[in-house]
């Protein structure tokens, strides 16, 4: 089934990085309860309901504008899910989850974004990762997952500041291409993990001018149509 996604002309568009996030999470077993932090228009969590429809999905927007292009996504593919449009870090959910995912803001640095819609989208400052680890820890389930996609380049800081009992199981790196350095970093940790880190083989972009063969195969997964309104 296509994913229709409306969002906004001017403001922030999911990228790569959320396709190859996606992609990612479908290796792994998700059930039962799924936080889906930082919804933007809502294309994780529409393909992860997608393809996993028992789920109880419920997704976190701190943007109005981006919490109502969710809400319209919803209703446009005929999927469902509990929408919140609240800050994480202050919201209370009153429950625990099975699996967390997201793609949180996550650049740093002074060169920022004059639009505001963009600026919280991308930058870390909306969502410092010590204070969001922290809040994922004290909201998932006992031997529950965390799923998420980060700066490569952040590695040390994510492994430093993960907290226990949050454990990395599996990290696998996105490389724009074959001799380039690592942008992105994809994780998956679980609360009282005893397993040793599972280094998965490098996620390549393109090949030349053209998508990887593996790239492409993702976007043709994950079959979405983007309409800017």
């Amino acid at each position: 089934m296509k994913i229709k996604l409306y969002q906004p002309k001017n403001g922030y568009c999911y990228n790569s990085d959320t396709m190859f996030l996606y992609d990612f999470i479908t290796y792994f077993n998700i059930k039962g309860d799924v936080l889906e932090v930082g919804g933007g228009c809502g294309v994780l969590g529409l393909l992860i309901k997608r393809d996993f429809p028992k789920i109880n999905l419920t997704v976190i927007e701190k943007q109005k504008i981006m919490f109502e292009f969710i809400l319209k996504n919803l209703k446009e593919n005929n999927l469902k899910a509990k929408v919140f449009n609240a800050d994480f870090l202050e919201f209370d959910f009153n429950k625990k989850f099975d699996f967390i995912v997201s793609n949180p803001p996550f650049y740093n640095g002074t060169l920022k974004s004059e639009n505001e819609i963009k600026k919280i989208a991308r930058y870390e400052d909306s969502l410092p990762m010590s204070e969001f680890f922290e809040k994922v820890n004290k909201i998932l389930k006992e031997r529950g997952e965390f799923i998420f996609c980060y700066d490569a380049k952040r590695i040390d800081d994510i492994i430093s500041k993960m907290p226990k009992p949050l454990k990395i199981t599996d990290i696998r790196f996105f490389y724009p291409r074959i001799n380039k350095n690592a942008t992105l970093v994809l994780i998956r940790a679980k609360r009282h993990a005893k397993s040793l880190i599972k280094i998965h083989p490098p996620l390549i972009g393109f090949e030349g001018e053209i998508f990887s063969k593996e790239a492409d195969e993702i976007y043709k997964k994950a079959n979405t149509e983007s309409i800017k309104i």
